[in-house]
This record gives structure tokens, C-alpha cells and sequence, in this order.
């Protein structure tokens, strides 16, 4: 329960650390809103075109008697729809971080000289087009592995009463592990931490995990909420980092929207967990 409460303190103090940084934070919604706009426009042409794709899909069901033709079809445009929902809430993350690598790469570099006892940061030594490359194939790579547990908990759906309670629940969770990851990946990468440590790293500390990627998962599927939550939470996954790796952090000294000098009476943050 400790880890679950310091999880969602690293969530909690990202936003805060964004709220502190106003020309950071309106510069972090921009990738998002990109982002945003895709997928909006994918599903409107799904929601438009969905039923004709599903009975040209099914042809075989045209001879079937009424209403067992429009049942059916009208079952697997839901699924559609549903599947695509799902689809976007787990490649969000990954889309809008792709889209904004560059700026959620110094923004993670300055909250880790923000917090860091010594004012440094790791950095990258690689190009960007490296980083791109990196952070594009580790994005599929997990994408295969959220879309295999996609496919097993809808599959799980079905079972009564289970399907309709234990299993949306564990979906959340499921969710919010895969949102941490990407998130994640923005810090860990910069130290050149490799997709198969990553998880491993983020496997021994579930529960820290899922107190900061479940709640995210909830509110992602809030209309826009993703949108004005993803700086905050990529300042307060570069925190959840460093706790995992178990580097010291202090206190965020600079308190003012962007810049200026920092506060030299700083106070040391709670000691790492191991």
C-alpha cells in the first residue's frame, strides 16, 4: 500500500511541478492536441463509416433473415467502435510522445536537474533521429503486448458477472502499466536504459507502478483530460524514474513559471525505496 500512495504522489507532484512552469506547460499541450485531433477525426470517420465497413465485411449475412442480419452486424460495429476506443487510449500515450519527443526530452532533463542534489541531468548522447528511431520501435514493441492483453480481456468480457466486474479492473491496471512505461521511457531511455530493463525495472515495483499508471489510465478516458494531464505526467514519470533507480532527489527549488534563479534552502525528498 506504501508504493500505491508514493506512486500516485509522483503524479500528484508532476502536475504541481507544471503548474510552477506556465511557458513549459503551454508548450507540453501542443503535441497532445495534435495527437488529439488525429485520433478524433479516425473515430468520426469510424462512427460514420463503421456500419458499412462491417457489412461489407460480412457478406455472407446478407441472406440472413431479418433482424438476425441487423443484430449481428449492429454487434460487431459495437465491438468495432469498442476495440478502437481501447486502441486509442493505449497508443495515445506512445502517438503524443512520439509526436512531442523533443520537447518532452528537455522537459524530463529539467526536472531532473530541478530535483537533482548536484543541478545535473543524464543526457542522451544519441542524434535525434536515433532517438526517434528508439523510442518509435520500443512504442511498437509494447503496442504488440498491450494489444495481446486487449485481445485476451475483451475475450474475458464475456464471462458473466466476471467479464462485467473483475475484469474492467484488472483492464485499468493493465492500462496504467503500459501508460507508465512510455512515460518512463523518456527518462530511463535518456539514461540508456533498454526496453527489456525497463520492464524488468518497472515488474519489481507493480505496485509503485500502478499507483501512478492507474489513476492516469482512469482519467484518459475523460474527453481531452489526456491532453492537459500528459507534461504533468511526463515531469512526475521522470520522478517516478529516479525512484526506481534509486537516485536521490530533493525538493523541485525552481518556483517560478519559467526560469529564474533557484532557492538555495532546498530539503531533501523522502529517501528512495528498495
Amino acid at each position: 500500500m506504501r508504493d500505491l500512495g508514493a506512486g500516485f504522489g509522483h503524479l500528484l507532484k508532476g502536475q504541481r511541478w507544471m503548474a510552477r512552469h506556465g511557458k513549459s506547460y503551454g508548450l507540453g499541450l501542443v503535441p497532445g492536441l495534435i495527437t488529439l485531433v488525429l485520433y478524433a477525426a479516425a473515430l468520426v470517420a469510424l462512427a460514420m463509416w463503421g456500419t458499412d465497413f462491417v457489412s461489407w465485411a460480412t457478406p455472407f449475412a446478407d441472406d440472413w433473415s431479418s433482424p438476425w442480419s441487423g443484430l449481428f452486424r449492429g454487434f460487431l460495429t459495437v465491438v468495432l467502435f469498442a476495440l478502437a476506443l481501447l486502441l486509442a487510449v493505449l497508443t495515445f500515450t506512445a502517438v503524443t510522445l512520439l509526436v512531442g519527443q523533443p520537447f518532452y526530452e528537455a522537459l524530463s532533463e529539467r526536472v531532473d536537474r530541478d530535483v537533482s542534489p548536484d543541478g545535473t541531468a543524464p543526457e542522451s548522447d544519441l542524434p535525434l533521429w536515433r532517438e526517434l528511431w528508439l523510442s518509435g520501435r520500443d512504442s511498437l514493441r509494447i503496442l504488440v503486448r498491450a494489444a495481446l492483453w486487449g485481445v485476451l480481456l475483451f475475450a474475458l468480457g464475456f464471462i458473466p458477472f466476471v467479464g462485467q466486474t473483475v475484469v474492467p479492473v484488472i483492464g485499468f491496471f493493465v492500462t496504467g502499466f503500459f501508460l507508465t512505461e512510455e512515460l518512463t521511457s523518456v527518462a530511463l531511455q535518456r539514461r540508456g536504459v533498454e526496453l527489456r530493463e525497463r520492464l524488468a525495472l518497472l515488474r519489481s515495483r507493480k505496485t509503485l507502478v500502478w499507483g501512478f499508471g492507474t489513476p492516469l489510465a482512469v482519467s484518459f478516458l475523460v474527453p481531452f483530460v489526456a491532453v492537459f494531464l500528459m507534461p504533468g505526467a511526463v515531469a512526475g514519470a521522470t520522478l517516478l524514474a529516479r525512484e526506481l533507480l534509486g537516485e536521490e532527489t530533493r525538493d523541485g527549488r525552481d518556483d517560478r513559471s519559467d526560469g529564474g534563479p533557484a532557492d538555495p534552502a532546498v530539503s531533501p525528498g523522502p529517501a528512495p525505496a528498495h
